[in-house]
C-alpha cells in the first residue's frame, strides 16, 4: 500500500501563491503523477499530471498560472499555485497512476485551499 500525504494548502487572498506538496512512501519514478481537486459541492476535476517522462497536461482553467513539478529522488510531487481565484477554492489530491507491476492507483487524503478575502 503506497502512502501519499499532500501538504502546502490553506487560505490565502485572490492574486496570492500556494505551493502543494504531496509525499509518497514509494517510488514514483516510472509513473504519471497527477493533482486533481474537489469544489465544494461539486465533483473532483483534473488539474494537472506529469509523465515519468517529463511530459505536462494541465487542465484549461490553471494553464499559465499553476506548474506541477516532480523530483523523483524525494518521491514528491509540486503544484506550484500563482494567481489564485476564489474559483480554485477546494480540496487538493495527488494521484500516482498505476504503472509497472502495481496496477493500483493511490490518492491522498487531501489538502484544503482557500482562496478568500
Amino acid at each position: 500500500q503506497v502512502k501519499m500525504v499532500e501538504s502546502g494548502g490553506g487560505l490565502v487572498q485572490p492574486g496570492g501563491s500556494l505551493r502543494l506538496s504531496c509525499a509518497a512512501s514509494e517510488s514514483i519514478s516510472l509513473n504519471i503523477m497527477g493533482w486533481y481537486r474537489q469544489p465544494p459541492g461539486r465533483q473532483r476535476e483534473f488539474v494537472a499530471l506529469i509523465s515519468s517522462g517529463g511530459g505536462i497536461k494541465y487542465a484549461d482553467s490553471v494553464k499559465g498560472r499553476f506548474t506541477i513539478s516532480r523530483d523523483n529522488a524525494k518521491n514528491t510531487v509540486y503544484l506550484q499555485m500563482n494567481s489564485l481565484e476564489p474559483e480554485d477554492t477546494a480540496v487538493y489530491y495527488c494521484k500516482r497512476f498505476r504503472g509497472g507491476l502495481d496496477p493500483t492507483d493511490y490518492w491522498g487524503q487531501g489538502t484544503q485551499v482557500t482562496v478568500s478575502s
